[in-house]
């Protein structure tokens, strides 16, 4: 065996789901796994026995776990049973999921706290599109540890060939979507063979037995072992205390830790844990643990708010990805809002992009700007408000959501950050030893010595969109004028200032912060910077504008990708579409444009003459070349 007894004898119990097409044997492979290892309670087969024989039913191992009557009469489960049980090795909890199409939701309910699973297929009927959609549901729902039963082997004569036939079928589906079987197993729930015992009826078959094969699944990461989280429920007022109660999802906490409250950036540190019916006072707790906390600081902190150590933050974000599981009967459509409940927060998000839709029988992609009931799809969600969140692989606990709609939950899924920057929450506090210094020369100095204004015109827009050509031309015309112009583009600047920087979200983001404070630096001296970069996201560009919001203009390139594409003029898009380049903007990767821009040029309508025309009408406009009057305060209230 690959784990040792002694050690897994204190272990946590493993938490199996089994799912599978409705009538596939899931049930009944559990009332076997419980009796072969006598887990049933004294007498609990028997009296299943008596009942069915007063009933005239014939007596099914299913009964042992299909505790309601109407799951009986109809031969299905409906609801999901939490059933523990130990091997030889270690404890477990059996999650049984019902299978019928019309229960999906409390299918998901119970996979999405399992450690690991078990897909139930029928020998006779084979792989069918329930079989794949539970497939595909654990693979959304990041379970990797995935053993395949090929039950009811005696209704087929206990067949090496439709084995085979049927092993063969499901995984290759599953390796069409990233996940290898850990076993797949011939088996007769019925009649116990393989579940527990090795089978005489099936010689040929040299693998493990179900009982062997959840034996061998990896023992779980212990939510301990994760990074702090404590999602504040609510806060107490009791006598002199304010105390910050909730569950403690992952990670630990002490006396004395200083907590990151996100995402207000708010932090302090833990003056006392509060437990209920608890004679001595805590110093420590950790996942798992209902409790309160006091603060060594009176901060303002409210329901929904995620508490971490301030070494490991979660993400902060406004925009993310997400598989989705749907369930509501309206479809979910782009542009939509629906009510996101992440832990304890709740925050209103919109549908930005449905990326695509999976057809969970055979894997393919459908391009469409909704999702029907029961599908897959990988969508883009924008929230009005930064969001504090993991994903779903560094923090399953933190990483899990449900949308709402009219106080239906009516979709789940898992966040992913996949070409997003990896923003993370940090303390909102500023650098102490740091001190501003007031410049001799002022601004109103410059502009006066200039004969113009400073500013920052921030063009955005795809690659290929126009926005070097654009540039380059209008500095050169306000440079023939008398203007002190400069361009700063995106390849140049990573020649030199950003040459460390990569292409990966963060880079990207850092790259685009970097160029704000320079274009910044630039604007101070008095002078016009004409900024060339993608700079796909909002928040990237938020950020720049929030240095100096009176000197920054941001001037949308407007051009489609399609249009983008057929320029092409650093071959960018044709090296993408080879797969070359990984997160391309515009085609793998989000481009957010502007959604009140102070300009929009679209280039696809406009020559490179009259876009030029247009942004140098704008500068005219607002930037005219007239002597200000008394010299302005350091920061002016003016608009460029």
């Amino acid at each position: 065996m690959p784990y040792d007894a002694a050690v897994l004898s204190n272990a946590t119990a493993l938490k199996i789901v089994i799912v599978g097409h409705v009538d596939h044997g899931k049930s009944t492979l559990v009332g076997r796994l419980l009796h072969e290892t006598d887990s049933l309670p004294d007498g609990k087969t028997q009296s299943l026995r008596e009942v069915c024989e007063r009933r005239g039913m014939p007596f099914e191992w299913a009964f042992v776990v299909d505790a309601l009557q109407a799951e009986r009469d109809q031969g299905i489960t409906i609801d999901i049973a939490h059933i523990p049980f130990r091997s030889r090795l270690r404890p477990y909890v059996i999650i049984d999921a019902p299978g019928h199409k019309e229960f999906l939701k409390n299918m998901i309910t119970g996979a999405a706290s399992a450690d690991a699973a078990v897909l139930v297929i029928d020998a006779i009927e084979g792989v069918q599109e329930q079989s794949r959609r539970h497939g595909y549901l654990l693979h959304l729902l990041g379970l990797r540890q995935l053993a395949v039963v090929v039950n009811k082997m005696d209704a087929v004569d206990f067949s090496e060939q439709r084995f085979d036939e049927v092993s063969g079928e499901i995984r290759a589906y599953l390796a069409g979507i990233g996940v290898t079987p850990t076993q797949i197993i011939p088996v007769s729930a019925r009649h116990g063979d393989n579940v527990v015992g090795r089978s005489g009826q099936m010689a040929w078959y040299v693998g493990p037995t179900v009982i062997e094969a959840l034996d061998g699944f990896a023992p779980s990461i212990e939510p301990t072992e994760l990074p702090l989280r404590f999602p504040v429920q609510d806060v107490f007022k009791f006598d002199h205390r304010r105390i910050i109660a909730g569950r403690v999802e992952s990670g630990r906490l002490k006396v004395g830790d200083r907590l990151l409250f996100s995402p207000s950036g708010k932090t302090a540190r833990v003056a006392s844990i509060e437990s209920w019916n608890s004679a001595v006072p805590a110093v420590s707790a950790a996942a798992g643990q209902s409790i309160g906390v006091t603060l060594d600081e009176q901060i303002f902190i409210e329901r929904g708010q995620l508490a971490s150590l301030v070494e490991a933050a979660p993400i902060e974000a406004e925009l993310f990805r997400a598989r989705l599981f749907w369930l509501g009967r309206a479809p979910l459509q782009s542009g939509r809002r629906y009510k996101l409940k992440l832990a304890t927060a709740e925050h209103i998000v919109t549908v930005e992009k449905v990326e695509r839709v999976i057809d969970v029988a055979d894997l393919a992609s459908v391009a469409t700007d909704w999702v029907e009931r029961n599908a897959v799809a990988e969508v883009v969600l924008r929230a009005r408000s930064k969001v504090a969140l993991d994903t779903f692989i560094d923090n399953p606990r933190t990483g899990r959501f449900v949308l709402v709609d009219n106080y239906d939950i009516v979709g789940g899924g898992v966040i992913s950050m996949e070409g997003l920057p990896d923003r993370r929450c940090a303390p909102a506090q500023a650098a102490a030893d740091l001190t501003s210094v007031a410049h001799k020369v002022t601004m109103g100095d410059r502009w006066k010595s200039n004969r113009h204004r400073g500013g920052i015109l921030w063009l955005t827009g795809l690659s290929g969109s126009g926005k070097s050509t654009v540039a380059m031309e209008v500095e050169r015309r306000l440079f023939q004028k008398g203007y002190q112009v400069f361009v700063l583009d995106g390849d140049n600047v990573r020649q030199g200032l950003n040459s460390d920087l990569g292409f990966g979200p963060e880079d990207r983001a850092e790259n685009i912060r970097r160029v704000g404070e320079v274009a910044h630096l630039f604007a101070q001296a008095g002078m016009i910077v004409i900024t060339a970069f993608i700079s796909p996201y909002r928040a990237d560009r938020d950020r720049a504008r929030a240095i100096a919001p009176e000197l920054f203009h941001e001037i949308f390139v407007d051009a489609s990708v399609e249009e983008c594409q057929r320029r092409d003029p650093k071959g960018l898009y044709a090296k993408a579409r080879q797969g070359t380049i990984a997160e391309f903007t515009g085609l793998t990767a989000p481009y957010e444009p502007p959604l009140t821009p102070q300009l929009a040029i679209d280039t696809a309508a406009l020559s490179v003459e009259e876009a030029v025309e247009e942004v140098l009408r704008y500068i005219e406009r607002d930037v005219q070349r007239t002597e200000p009057v008394a010299a302005p305060p350091v920061r002016p209230d003016v608009a460029l």
